[in-house]
């Protein structure tokens, strides 16, 4: 949707300083260089399509895929019960601080280009550059990696790797066509996904708990028996010292446990594309709370309970449904026909992410362009208001997964992959050291945060918790290297965005001599549609069925 040129006001101009910076004449009106595209009303052309439903869904089941379904049995396998749910627990913690920060950040300002561009508005417009390509990066390269997630998962029921490829194409196809058809097809095929994730994942808890109780057709209760023996942490045979080792194997299983937690930003993403940004954002940000606590954190609970660290299968190299810790406890209890559903629902989930990782990617790189950090080109929309040319580029990424065909190809595009690990942890810290400068900016300009459609009463201090914890991720991300450097390319893959995100902001920096906000020059005005221009009256529900889809939804 076209954003209005003003919107909360009339902009009072004012002279710019010598460094080229809008000096502000009160706490709230500003002259803007138009280099800083603030307002891009005559470039944005994308429209509100995603309804409360689609929004509630995705917020709730957008990004679950892979990482909890199968990835959460090598972090049983790498720390233990105890030890995994400690680091999924710390992880959701921070990616909710995340979640809290960037929701704020978004009900105030529902627009194209989101946190990318917030960095550029509040903090610095070289952090902004630096942040948006490093997002765009980690989603575009993760479209490749759910598809031949996805592939893999199909090796279930067909074990001939000769039909890998056509697999493979076929799966890439639907994901572009999806987001080619527009983002009402988008938000229609995730909630349907969502319904399955959803569905699934509660099923698989209730069914886990069932079994640790004793109702499966063995009976045999198992209770915390696995805490006991074989452990409730898992050593990590990197020291000789059991409680160092210990603690250094939930360490190492940090990274898979924030990969499950990956694009759970999505929400605010599509902030610019959703009916009623600020009230269904702001509704879909309180309940991720419990999707965490509950998906998450249970989830890890209950396979913790059902099987050892220790068991066979969790070391097997299988990428399908028979190495997720709930098909494993499903087979120990001796049900049979539940894997075969399970696998079922993990392809679906697998699809699904990375469908949502390409709208990721497509409406950051869409974003970029509008403020003049990538290509005009991008900025293309249709007349629906689909920015057709980002998303072909997003889905040519797609593409990289027939280097999984080739048995040789599949190790440089394994190392490739990991290259990107710890963008998302770059991400949340971008996102937090945004908040931190929007809440100091709104502060020394008198404004009242409690006036934001969303607020959290914890903040800032919910910010300070992500930065700290993600600035420690981002620290020891690979550490296990040091114990045996090999020949290095685990070093590279751990530790090479550091010096990537460095660069694009150094380089952007010397290229646009750009400078880091003052307070007072924050603008927190240009482009961004009020209340009354997003909101629309809501009817109350009437019937039983619409005040049941009003507390689901």
């Amino acid at each position: 949707m076209a954003e209005p040129k003003h919107t909360s006001g009339d902009i009072e101009k004012t002279a710019a300083s010598d460094d080229g910076y809008a000096v502000a004449s009160d706490h709230s009106r500003f002259d803007v260089e138009d280099k800083y595209h603030f307002d891009v009303s005559e470039l944005d052309r994308v429209q509100r399509k995603l309804k409360q439903r689609h929004v509630q869904m995705i917020a709730i089941a957008g990004t679950i895929g892979t990482g909890l379904f199968l990835g959460s049995g090598g972090a049983l396998r790498g720390a233990g019960p105890l030890g995994a749910l400690i680091a999924y627990a710390l992880v959701g913690t921070v990616a909710y601080s995340s979640l809290c920060s960037i929701g704020e950040m978004t009900t105030h300002a529902p627009i194209s280009g989101t946190f990318p561009h917030y960095a550029s508005r509040w903090v610095d417009p070289a952090f902004g550059f630096a942040v948006g390509w490093n997002y765009f990066y980690s989603n575009a390269i993760s479209v490749p990696v759910e598809i031949t997630a996805a592939t893999i998962l199909l090796t279930f029921w067909d074990a001939d790797h000769g039909h890998m490829a056509g697999y493979t194409a076929v799966i890439c196809v639907l994901m572009c066509a999806i987001n080619i058809f527009g983002v009402k097809y988008f938000g229609e095929s995730e909630f349907i996904f969502s319904l399955i994730k959803i569905s699934l994942i509660t099923g698989l808890i209730l069914c886990g708990l069932v079994i640790d109780l004793g109702g499966g057709p063995n009976h045999e209760r198992l209770g915390f028996r696995y805490w006991r023996n074989p452990g409730a942490i898992a050593p990590a045979g990197l020291v000789s010292n059991i409680n160092t080792d210990r603690f250094l194997a939930i360490l190492s299983v940090i990274v898979q446990a924030a990969f499950s937690f990956q694009g759970m930003e999505l929400v605010a993403i599509a902030a610019s594309e959703t009916e009623n940004p600020r009230r269904n954002i702001a509704k879909a940000i309180h309940r991720v709370f419990y999707r965490i606590l509950i998906f998450y954190i249970l989830g890890i609970l209950i396979i913790g309970m059902c099987i050892p660290y220790n068991e066979p299968l969790l070391l097997s190299d299988s990428d399908n449904a028979s190495a997720s810790p709930f098909v494993i406890a499903i087979n120990r209890a001796g049900i049979k026909v539940l894997p075969h559903i399970v696998n079922a629902g993990v392809f679906t989930s697998a699809f699904s992410a990375g469908n949502s990782f390409l709208f990721c990617s497509s409406r950051i790189l869409y974003g970029l362009a509008l403020r003049g950090q990538a290509p005009k080109i991008f900025t293309y929309c249709t007349k629906n208001g689909l920015p057709l040319v980002a998303v072909l580029t997003a889905s040519a990424f797609g593409l990289l997964s027939f280097m999984n065909v080739s048995s040789g190809a599949a190790q440089a595009f394994d190392w490739f992959v990991n290259l990107s690990t710890t963008a998302g942890f770059f991400s949340w810290w971008a996102i937090n050291i945004t908040y931190i400068r929007f809440r100091q900016g709104m502060l020394a300009q008198g404004r009242n945060l409690r006036e934001n459609v969303y607020n959290n009463r914890l903040q800032p201090y919910v910010a300070y918790w992500g930065v700290f914890w993600t600035s420690i991720f981002l620290l020891i991300n690979g550490f296990t290297v040091f114990f045996d450097f090999g020949d290095g390319r685990q070093f590279v893959s751990s530790y090479i965005n550091i010096p990537i995100f460095v660069s694009l902001y150094v380089g952007w920096k010397v290229f646009r001599r750009t400078k880091f906000w003052k307070v007072h020059e924050m603008d927190f005005t240009t482009g961004i549609p009020t209340v009354e221009e997003t909101e629309s009256n809501m009817e109350p529900p009437r019937t039983l069925p619409e005040k049941i889809a009003a507390i689901v939804f």
